[in-house]
C-alpha cells in the first residue's frame, strides 16, 4: 500500500509539470514490494495536471511505472480537450505512466482498460457495491445505471468517473503511455456542476451516503492494478471482464462527429458533422474498437475506433 506523507488523497485528472506543483507538495513512500512496481510514486497537494507532472517525468528519464497523485487539479483535461477540475478532497485524482516497450502499439489501449477495470474493482470494494454494479462505457467512462426493473429511472446512466489515456513514440525505442483517472469520491449532488449534475453521481452517492475513504480507495487501487498489469507484461489481457463491463453491449448509441472508413464528414466551417444512431454489438478486445451494426458493412457490422469520433451517448432518454 501507498504511505500517505501529508495531508489526504482527493482530485486528479491531467496535472501541471512539476515545476508547477504546490511548494507542501510531498512524495509518498513505498514499500519494498511496491518499490519494485512503481519506480516513483509522488502526491501533490495542488497541480494543473497528473498526466503532465507524469510526461515531463518519462521525458527526464523516469522508468515505468510512475505514479502521480493530486489534492487539487487547476488544469485537469478530459477527452477533445474538455477542462476538468474537482473540489479540493471530492475525487481520486491520478496518473500513471508507462515505457511499453513490452507491448505492441496496437495493443497499447489495454494499458487504460486495465486502469479502468482496476479502479472499478476497488470502487466497489471500497463503497461496498455489488459485483460489476459499475460498468464501462466504451470508450472512457465508468458508470453505474440508476434503478431496477419497477424504477421509472432504470436504464439511465451517471458517470463515476474518467480515464484519459495519452500516448507518444509508438512503434520507437522510446514509446510512452500515460493513463490519468479521476473518480468522484465524496463529490456531493449538490456541488456538481449544473450542466453535468444530471450524468454525475460519486461512490458516495451510489452507496447510500456511507464515507469514502480516499487512502482506502488508493491503496485498494494500487493493489488490483499491480497485478493485472503485470499480466499484460506477460501477453495476458481480462477481455471476459473488459466485455462484460461494457454497458453500450445491446443499446443504440449516438456517434457524433468522426469517420466513416476513416473519412471525417465536416461542414462547410470544417467541424465534423456526422452524427448517426447505430445499434452496438459489442466491444472488439483485440482492437478496442466500438462494434456497431451496418447492413451497408461487410459481415453487417462496422468497427469504430476511438480517434474517429468526437463523441459517443446513449441514444433516446437514457
Amino acid at each position: 500500500m501507498i504511505a500517505h506523507a501529508a495531508d489526504t488523497v482527493d482530485a486528479v485528472s491531467p496535472a501541471t509539470s512539476p515545476e508547477g506543483a504546490s511548494p507542501t507538495a510531498t512524495p509518498t513512500e513505498g514499500t519494498p514490494s511496491e518499490a519494485q512496481f512503481f519506480s516513483r510514486a509522488e502526491r501533490f497537494a495542488v497541480v494543473g495536471s497528473t498526466n503532465d507532472v507524469v510526461r515531463d517525468w518519462l521525458a527526464t528519464g523516469s522508468p515505468e511505472v510512475c505514479l502521480a497523485i493530486a489534492d487539487e487539479q487547476t488544469a485537469g483535461r478530459g477527452r477533445s480537450g474538455r477542462t476538468w477540475r474537482a473540489p479540493d478532497g471530492a475525487a481520486l485524482l491520478l496518473s500513471l505512466g508507462f515505457r511499453p516497450t513490452w507491448l505492441p502499439p496496437e495493443r497499447t489501449w489495454q494499458l487504460a482498460a486495465v486502469v479502468a477495470l482496476a479502479m472499478a474493482d476497488a470502487a466497489e470494494e471500497v463503497a461496498v457495491l455489488r459485483d460489476r454494479s459499475i460498468r464501462l462505457k466504451w470508450p472512457n467512462d465508468l458508470v453505474v445505471e440508476d434503478g431496477g426493473p419497477a424504477d421509472p429511472r432504470a436504464g439511465a446512466l451517471r458517470k463515476l468517473a474518467g480515464v484519459l489515456g495519452e500516448t507518444g513514440g509508438l512503434g520507437t525505442s522510446d514509446p510512452r503511455a500515460i493513463v490519468g483517472i479521476g473518480v468522484n469520491a465524496g463529490w456531493r449532488p449538490d456541488a456538481f456542476p449544473a450542466d453535468l449534475a444530471p450524468t454525475m453521481t460519486s461512490l458516495a452517492e451510489v452507496s447510500g451516503g456511507r464515507p469514502i475513504d480516499l487512502a482506502f480507495l488508493l491503496d485498494a487501487f494500487t493493489a488490483r492494478v499491480e497485478p493485472r498489469v503485470l499480466a499484460l507484461r506477460s501477453g495476458r489481457f481480462d477481455a471476459g471482464d473488459w466485455v462484460t463491463r461494457q454497458v453500450t453491449t445491446g443499446r443504440d448509441v449516438r456517434l457524433v462527429g468522426g469517420a466513416v472508413n476513416g473519412t471525417a464528414t465536416r461542414a462547410v466551417d470544417g467541424t465534423v458533422d456526422r452524427d448517426e444512431v447505430v445499434r452496438a454489438l459489442g466491444v472488439d478486445p483485440r482492437s478496442g474498437a466500438l462494434v456497431v451494426a451496418d447492413p451497408d458493412a461487410p459481415h453487417g457490422e462496422r468497427h469504430v475506433m476511438s480517434g474517429e469520433i468526437v463523441n459517443l451517448r446513449l441514444a433516446g432518454p437514457v
